[in-house]
């Protein structure tokens, strides 16, 4: 088990990047929880959604929106490589 898996926030955003995978898995996407910073979410994005023009806005209005309804206490989600 990964120590990621161990941390309760870390469960609740995994939560709600499960209320969001299926929309980006139709187009081709997915997105993997990387970390935590602090009040910081750290994703990647995959497949597709890679370098798709759209990533920022998916990122913004979808998964950063999603992940602050379940948590909160996180302020940003950032996209890393």
């Amino acid at each position: 088990m990964d120590k990621k898996d161990k941390n309760p926030l870390c469960a609740r955003v995994n939560d709600a990047l499960a209320k969001v995978r299926p929309f980006l898995q139709a187009d081709g996407g997915d997105v993997e929880l990387v970390g935590i910073e602090g009040s910081v979410v750290k994703v990647r994005l995959k497949g597709m959604c890679f370098g798709c023009p759209m990533a920022q806005m998916t990122l913004s209005q979808g998964i950063e929106r999603a992940i602050k309804k379940e948590v909160p206490q996180i302020e940003r989600v950032e996209q890393v490589e």
